[in-house]
C-alpha cells in the first residue's frame, strides 16, 4: 500500500512541481453521441502516444502539495496516461478561467469545479455524463458517500465527482478553554456560547485581544457557513424551486444574531482571514471548514478541538468543497483517460492518503471504513468529527450553489450586518431581490435543458 502520510520524497517533489457561463453552450463542442474510446492493453504505451490529460485545480499551501503528489503518484503508477496538472487560482478564478478558455477552445480536460460552480457548467452542457467511462474504468460509484455523490446528480446522471469534499466545524483553542474553565467540548447550542463568550474574551485596555468568534468575510464563504446557521434557527435561503426566503422571520432571526454577537454581544469580530486569527490566538474559535484542518494542524501552537456546530431551535449543517468534472471540450481520445485519472484520485486507497494529509473527508464508503482511516480517528480524534457529522448534513440551499453568484451575493448581505451593522431586515430584502432577479434566467435554463 502508498504510503499514506506524505512521505519527504513526496513533499520535496511537490514543492517543485509546477461569472456566469451563459454563453458556453454556444462555445463548446455537443457531447459525442457514440461511447467513448477506452484507454490502451495491458502493456505502457509509447511515450509518445500515450495521452496527455490536462487538470485545472485550485490548491495552495499544504492543499496544493498534496494534490501534486497525487498526481504524481498518478503518473508514476501506470504507463498509459499522463496528467498535466495546472494550478489556476482560487474556485472562483479557476471557474473564471474555464469559462473563458472554453470560449476561446483551450480548456483543460479536466476541472475542480466548487460546489457553487459546477451547476452552471451542467446547464450550460459543457460537462461530460460521468456513467459510462466510470463502468468502462471500474469505477463503482456505490461506494461513495451517499450525500456526497448524490449532489453531482441529475437526470440519472453523474456530472461532478466528489473529491474535495469538507463540512463547517466547529473549532476551538483548547489552551483558551481551559483558561476559562470551560468542559473540553463544544457548545452544545448558541445559548450555551453566549454564556461562555464573555470568559473567552482578552482586553488589553479598551482594545480587544482576544475574541471569542471570528466571522469570515463573503470571499471567504461566510454564506456557506451562515447557511447552516439560518436552518438552525427555522430559517433558510430558498427552496429547491428557487422561492427565496432571505425576508422570512426566522431567517432575519438567524441575521439577527450573526449582528448581535458583534454589534450588541461583542464578543465576536469580523475576520479577513479566520484560519490565521485562529492559529495566531486571535480568536478562541470559529466555524471553519473541514478542509482547514490540515493547516491548523500544521500551524497552531496550541491543541485543537473541533465539535459539530452548535443548535438553535435545530441542528443544521450542509456539505461543501469541490468535485472533479470532466469538460464536453476533451477529445473522444483522452476521456477515458481522463476518467482514469478522477478514479485514481478518488480511490479509497488514495482518498484515506488525501484525507490524512488535508483534513478533508474521505469520500469514499470503504476508505471512511478502512483501518488505516479507523487508527488515524484514535491517533487525531479532530478529524472523526466531520465524519460523524456528515450524516446529519442536508443539500444546500439553491440560492447559493445555483444562482449564478449566489453565494457572494448573500456574503455580500452578511458583511453589511457583521462588519456594518446595516438593519438585518433591510439588508436581507435587497439579498432576496438581487437574488430572484439573477435566478429568473436560470429557472428558465434549467426548463430548457431538463423539461
Amino acid at each position: 500500500m502508498t504510503s499514506l502520510r506524505m512521505n519527504r520524497r513526496q513533499l520535496l517533489k511537490s514543492l517543485g512541481a509546477g461569472a456566469g457561463v451563459v454563453a458556453l453552450a454556444a462555445c463548446a463542442p455537443a457531447p459525442p453521441g457514440a461511447a467513448p474510446a477506452t484507454s490502451g492493453g495491458a502493456a505502457s504505451a509509447p511515450a509518445a502516444e500515450r495521452p496527455t490529460v490536462v487538470l485545472w485545480s485550485s490548491f495552495t499551501g499544504k492543499n496544493g502539495e498534496t494534490e501534486t503528489a497525487l498526481v504524481d503518484m498518478f503518473n508514476e503508477s501506470q504507463g498509459d496516461v499522463t496528467v498535466d496538472y495546472q494550478f489556476q487560482g482560487s474556485y472562483e478564478e479557476t471557474a473564471q478561467k474555464v469559462t473563458a478558455a472554453l470560449q476561446a477552445r483551450t480548456a483543460p480536460d479536466i476541472s475542480l469545479l466548487s460546489d457553487v460552480w459546477w451547476f452552471k457548467f451542467y446547464l450550460n452542457q459543457v460537462l461530460l455524463p460521468l456513467d459510462d467511462l466510470a463502468a468502462s474504468e471500474g469505477v463503482d460509484f456505490t461506494d461513495y458517500q451517499d450525500p456526497l455523490i448524490n449532489e453531482g446528480l441529475r437526470q440519472g446522471q453523474h456530472w461532478w465527482l466528489p473529491f474535495v469534499r469538507s463540512t463547517p466545524l466547529f473549532y476551538y483553542n483548547k489552551e483558551k478553554w481551559d483558561a476559562a474553565g470551560l468542559p473540553d467540548r463544544g457548545p452544545e447550542t448558541w445559548d450555551e456560547f453566549i454564556e461562555w463568550a464573555d470568559k473567552l474574551v482578552e482586553m488589553d485596555g479598551s482594545e480587544m485581544r482576544v475574541s471569542a468568534f471570528a466571522h469570515p468575510d463573503g470571499a471567504s464563504y461566510i454564506a456557506w457557513l451562515f447557511q447552516g446557521v439560518a436552518w438552525q434557527f427555522g430559517g433558510k435561503y430558498s427552496d429547491p424551486d428557487f422561492t427565496m426566503h432571505m425576508t422570512d422571520e426566522n431567517t432575519i432571526a438567524a441575521g439577527q444574531f450573526y449582528h448581535d454577537t458583534v454589534h450588541t454581544y461583542k464578543w465576536a469580530v469580523p475576520s479577513k482571514d479566520i484560519g490565521a486569527d485562529f492559529i495566531a490566538g486571535l480568536t478562541a474559535a470559529s466555524m471553519m471548514s473541514t478542509g482547514s484542518m490540515g493547516g491548523i494542524k500544521a500551524n497552531a501552537p496550541f491543541e485543537f478541538g473541533t465539535a459539530f456546530l452548535p443548535k438553535k431551535e435545530h441542528f443544521g449543517c450542509c456539505t461543501g468543497g469541490a468535485g472533479l468534472a470532466i469538460l464536453t471540450s476533451a477529445p473522444d481520445e483522452k476521456r477515458s483517460a481522463a476518467m482514469k485519472y478522477l478514479g485514481f484520485a478518488s480511490n479509497p486507497e488514495n482518498q484515506v492518503f488525501w484525507a490524512m494529509n488535508t483534513g478533508y473527508m474521505p469520500v469514499r464508503k470503504s476508505a471512511l471504513e478502512s483501518d488505516e482511516m479507523q487508527a488515524y480517528f484514535e491517533e487525531f480524534p479532530q478529524f472523526k468529527t466531520a465524519t460523524e457529522q456528515l450524516a446529519l448534513t442536508q443539500p444546500q440551499d439553491s440560492a447559493r450553489v445555483f444562482v449564478p453568484n449566489g453565494d457572494q451575493i448573500i456574503g455580500k448581505g452578511l458583511e453589511r450586518i457583521t462588519v456594518q451593522a446595516d438593519d438585518v431586515a433591510t439588508a436581507f430584502a435587497e439579498v432576496q431581490a438581487t437574488l430572484e432577479a439573477e435566478a429568473a434566467p436560470v429557472v428558465e435554463a434549467l426548463r430548457a435543458v431538463e423539461g
